[in-house]
């Protein structure tokens, strides 16, 4: 099995005092920080593999906060974005949250709030990813099922009973039981509520695609 890399909290940030502080602050807390002073050098090497959080100023060189942070959703690139700023009003806030960001900080900072948050951050990045796994693993699994055990599938977590599901496709009873069969392995479900699981997140994928 190929593990994922480790989390690491980006510092996008153009006063150096203010970056080695904040790197200070997450080393002491057991995190890994990655600082940078420019969001051209930061764009460069973040990636959506890379499981984290990004902690970020609103007023940088070359592009603002909330311009970085549309660029990211462009590359569709999830990490939470936690902003920071001396001077945050009302509107900027707002954006800044409709735009996706996970939440908005205000300097100067209070340690003990700003890890909390960056906690949380990293806990919604690895919640995503897991369930994004889920959606991607549920999805290949369901590719391998024939268009007849799809259809079988479909009545099963409707909860048709075997005999039913005959009537509704024409099969016999026994068809439709090796059918059923063939589709639980393949989904590798262990039950028919664990099936229904597997059935939302392929569903799921499928609508995303479409």
């Amino acid at each position: 099995m190929i593990r994922s890399p480790a989390p690491v909290v980006y510092v996008l940030e153009d006063d150096e005092e203010a970056r080695d502080a904040l790197a200070s602050t997450l080393l002491r807390a057991g995190h890994t920080p990655r600082c940078f002073s420019r969001p051209s050098l930061f764009l460069q090497q973040c990636s959506q593999r890379q499981p984290g959080a990004l902690l970020m100023d609103v007023r940088l060189p070359e592009m603002s906060g909330l311009d970085v942070q549309r660029e990211l959703t462009q590359r569709g690139i999830t990490l939470p974005v936690l902003l920071i700023s001396h001077h945050a009003d009302v509107p900027m806030v707002v954006q800044a949250m409709r735009q996706g960001a996970f939440d908005f900080l205000r300097k100067p900072l209070d340690e003990r709030k700003l890890l909390d948050r960056v906690d949380a951050a990293l806990t919604q990045d690895a919640e995503q990813r897991n369930h994004s796994q889920r959606v991607s693993r549920s999805q290949t699994l369901y590719q391998t099922l024939t268009p007849r055990e799809r259809q079988v599938m479909q009545l099963v977590v409707a909860g048709r009973p075997n005999k039913i599901i005959a009537h509704l496709l024409g099969l016999s009873e026994r068809t439709v039981e090796v059918h059923r069969s063939n589709l639980m392995e393949k989904m590798q479900a262990q039950s028919v509520p664990h099936l229904v699981q597997l059935h939302m997140l392929a569903m799921s994928a499928e609508n995303v695609s479409h």
